[in-house]
């Protein structure tokens, strides 16, 4: 048992590494080959982001464990808005009131109530996944015109600087780009295999399903780099990366992951899903309206309060 614990430990870091080295080898490559910073930062850096998950999903489906797939999507999800915007704003009040994130918000909120609808099909299957895909390519081209437009409102500055996008660096040379793009593409499949094959081991150990290890171990370790970014954003004053954080990265959890997942091989839904962790995914998202539509800041009490919430999501999760 402690080797399956040390295992999963291993693979999760390797994970984060590789996702890490993925996204700084194609950002720096796509720029190099004229790719516009708008469109890397619309696609690969969000999709680079999500490569973790999206190798944990694939890795899931192949070896017949689903529930590790949507356990780590839907606890994803939850732990993004209790636990990765809770803890920050327990450090420091996350000055929301002052961002714009309505158009996003409504977005992830739609995507929720879309993912929900599908999962009472009773599987993600291909035709789940086209309407999940469908449904992302819309959002993202809604984004560019969004960014276009205000480009040309800005006397045709650039809508997003490279120097903006994480990982960029102009001087970096061709051969660190390769060794970046190989450790990720290596690193990301290997970190999965580990990951899912030994927590697999200690869910049998513990008599626990597949399905809570994805809500709780998986879901809390892939939240990880969400939370180190949220928590610099926080003391950094800068609440709308942390909250457009959070929210774009639930977007692509719930169309992106599940729906090319769903491509793989068929995604069956534990009916313990449709009872209570996607209602409680669903109303984790819409703790937000105070703070997206009312102005409010995340003050430390709120950050509390959203902490102690996913502290009790996790025991009921467990006990049950």
């Amino acid at each position: 048992m402690i080797t399956a614990w040390l295992l999963s430990g291993l693979g999760l870091l390797i994970l984060l590494l590789a996702g890490d080295a993925l996204v700084k080898g194609a950002v720096n490559l796509s720029l190099r080959i004229g790719i516009p910073a708008l469109i890397v930062s619309l696609t690969i850096v969000a999709f680079g982001t999500s490569a973790p998950e999206l190798l944990i999903a694939i890795k899931a489906v192949m070896d017949n464990v689903p529930g590790i797939a949507l356990g780590n999507v839907v606890g994803s999800n939850t732990a993004n808005i209790l636990l990765v915007l809770g803890i920050p704003a327990f450090l420091a009040t996350m000055h929301t009131s002052e961002c714009n994130t309505k158009k996003s918000f409504n977005h992830m909120i739609a995507a929720t109530l879309l993912f929900i609808v599908l999962a009472y099909r009773g599987v993600f299957d291909w035709i789940s996944s086209v309407i999940l895909l469908v449904a992302l390519a819309a959002i993202l081209f809604d984004a560019a015109r969004d960014a276009l437009a205000h480009q040309r409102e800005a006397n045709g500055a650039p809508a997003i600087d490279e120097e903006e996008l994480e990982g960029v660096d102009p001087e970096m040379p061709g051969w660190r780009i390769g060794v970046f793009l190989l450790l990720g593409l290596i690193g990301l499949p290997l970190g999965a295999s580990l990951l899912v094959d030994n927590s697999t081991i200690i869910a049998k150990a513990f008599g626990v399903s597949d399905t809570v290890i994805g809500l709780t171990l998986v879901a809390i370790g892939t939240s990880l780099p969400e939370l180190a970014t949220t928590v610099m954003a926080a003391l950094r004053r800068q609440a709308d990366v942390a909250l457009g954080n959070v929210i774009g990265s639930n977007m692509f959890n719930l169309l992106a992951i599940i729906g090319v997942a769903g491509l793989v091989g068929p995604i069956h839904v534990d009916p313990a899903f449709l009872q209570f962790d996607l209602w409680v995914m669903l109303g984790a998202s819409l703790l937000l309206i105070p703070f997206v539509y009312l102005c409010k800041n995340i003050t430390r009490l709120w950050g509390i309060a959203l902490t102690a919430l996913y502290a009790a999501y996790l025991f009921v999760v467990l006990a049950g």
